[in-house]
């Protein structure tokens, strides 16, 4: 099974590229042979802002912008997502709401998780996805982890605490044993 790791930021200086490094580190060393991660990084694949007049979930996976078609693909060769969200203003930065707003069938019937940070560690914006992705009936798991760009910010440098390395396992218990049923 692939799973899609969404760094769901694109600004300069993002703290979230340091979290989507150690996700990945962790993923790594995560012992599930019948898994595969892969980082999608929402910065590389420039989604314009939706302005197509057939809505995404008509247009039958077949995008008139290549970089639209470039996102389809590689959300729809994933089985499972974990959303990589920065809280921005109390809810989802506005960027990957747009990329996640400019598909269709390519989200349905999959599982996500969430891994998010901020200053109230972006505990609100992941209530916000989990109302979100519902539209597609996509599968949200409890289990999250959360960071503080406070106290897990070291010298501008991501530091997270040690006993998130324990909480991710527990996140990718649950998220593979919800894609395996």
């Amino acid at each position: 099974m692939k799973i899609g790791v969404i760094l769901g930021s694109i600004r300069e200086g993002r703290f979230g590229a340091g979290v989507a490094d150690w996700v990945m580190e962790q993923v790594a060393a995560y012992a599930a042979p019948d898994a595969e991660f892969e980082l999608l990084d929402l910065k590389s694949f420039n989604v314009p802002l939706l302005e197509s007049a057939t809505v995404p979930a008509a247009a039958n996976k077949q995008y008139d912008d290549p970089q639209v078609t470039a996102w389809s693909k590689a959300i729809d060769a994933c089985d499972a997502f974990i959303f990589i969200t920065p809280e921005y203003n109390h809810g989802v930065p506005g960027a990957f709401k747009n990329a996640f707003d400019v598909l269709g069938n390519e989200w349905q019937n999959k599982v996500v998780a969430f891994v998010s940070y901020g200053a109230a560690e972006g505990v609100r914006a992941v209530e916000q996805w989990r109302q979100i992705v519902g539209n597609f009936n996509i599968f949200d798991i409890r289990s999250q982890v959360t960071f503080s760009t406070f106290t897990e910010n070291k010298d501008g440098a991501f530091s997270p605490n040690e006993r998130r390395a324990g909480e991710l396992d527990r996140l990718l218990d649950s998220l593979l044993t919800a894609v395996r049923d």
